[in-house]
């Protein structure tokens, strides 16, 4: 039943990180992974938010955690292609550019992390 769970859960967040990228796509945004950069920032936001409030402010069940985290949030989030764009931009001579990326993907992560559990510890 967990790994349905994750699946499902999974999808949907895949589905949600494939819109991002069509929006990006449909903005033009093409010379930067911008889509891919909101999409790890805002995981790593929600990510937060979620692991706070069952911690700290609901009870659930193992399941639902398993289906929220793992599936849901873990399928939008796209590190595995963050590291993929990463290398490519090293790949083809944009080193600076990589670096830039990198760092902004994870300092903001990271910030926006701190930042969604932040909010949950005020409420």
């Amino acid at each position: 039943m967990n790994l349905l769970l994750v699946f499902v859960g999974g999808g949907l967040g895949s589905a949600a990180r494939y819109g991002m990228s069509l929006a990006a796509l449909r903005l033009g945004w093409i010379a930067f992974p911008y889509a891919t950069l909101a999409t790890n920032v805002i995981g790593c936001f929600v990510m937060g938010l979620i692991t706070e409030l069952l911690a700290l402010k609901f009870s659930v069940s193992q399941p639902t955690r398993l289906f929220l985290t793992t599936g849901i949030v873990g399928g939008f989030t796209t590190f595995s292609t963050f590291a993929l764009e990463t290398a490519l931009h090293v790949e083809q001579g944009r080193a600076g550019l990589a670096l830039l990326y990198a760092g902004l993907s994870l300092g903001l992560g990271l910030a926006a992390l701190f930042g969604g559990m932040a909010l949950v510890r005020t409420l």
